[in-house]
């Protein structure tokens, strides 16, 4: 298998050397892409030689995974990493959603609350958010699932290939971009699979980019405009 992980960051210099320091460059290959930083991410990124795209201005989490996916096409990689740039998933764990999508998976989903998954740091507020919208996904697919906002996941590219998978629509530039292909997997019924693994946030008070509120309505947009048919 031909793997590449695929890393959003925005002004994540203080976070982005250490982890790409501990990235298992010897089983998947990297591209960065750095969404309009202005602290110097993207030469913490050259710095140690990884590919990096940067965009001119801020366009949003799901515009830099588009441009990451149509990378790993346009190179004929067949399997994606979607992991976070601010230190808070582990790069070592890379291998275990690659071996899940080796073993048969379509789709690997990062569960920090499965047996043998770990958290810290992270706010009740934020806890109890999670746990309301992973059970609200759960009782729509009728699947037990314990950790959907989770964004360290791996696809296998076919799933991508799908043509009812229209992952390059401009609405799916910010946080819907990874719940429209949740939602897009899991009605295909393709082989989907929770892989546990660690979520350590730096701190309890600057934890998150996405803010209360705004951003976690786009966390559910997608499952209500894709069962009514406003959107595809």
């Amino acid at each position: 298998m031909k793997p590449i992980a695929v890393i959003p960051v925005y002004n994540e210099k203080t976070h982005i050397g250490s982890l790409l320091d501990r990235f298992p460059s010897d089983r998947c290959d990297l591209v960065v892409i750095d969404d309009g930083s202005t602290d110097g991410t993207s030469d913490e990124i050259r710095a140690r030689r990884f590919p990096v795209i940067r965009h001119d201005g801020r366009s949003g989490v799901g515009k830099c995974l588009q441009d990451g996916i149509a990378y790993g096409q346009e190179r004929g990689y067949d399997a994606i990493v979607v992991m976070a740039g601010n230190g808070k998933d582990d790069p070592r764990e890379i291998p275990k959603l690659l071996d899940a999508i080796e073993q048969g998976a379509d789709y690997a989903q990062g569960s920090r609350f499965m047996a043998g998954g770990e958290w810290k740091n992270l706010p009740w507020q934020r806890w109890m958010a999670i746990k309301i919208l992973t059970l609200f996904w759960s009782l729509v697919f009728g699947r037990r699932m314990t950790d959907v906002t989770n964004g360290f996941r791996a696809y296998r590219m076919s799933l991508l290939e799908r043509p009812e998978v229209r992952w390059r629509q401009q609405w799916l530039q910010t946080y819907e971009f990874e719940y429209y292909l949740h939602y897009r997997a899991l009605r295909a019924g393709v082989a989907f699979q929770e892989v546990p693994v660690t979520k350590n946030y730096p701190s309890k008070t600057n934890y998150s980019k996405i803010r209360p509120g705004r951003d976690w309505i786009c966390i559910l947009k997608p499952i209500f405009l894709l069962m009514t048919g406003i959107k595809d």
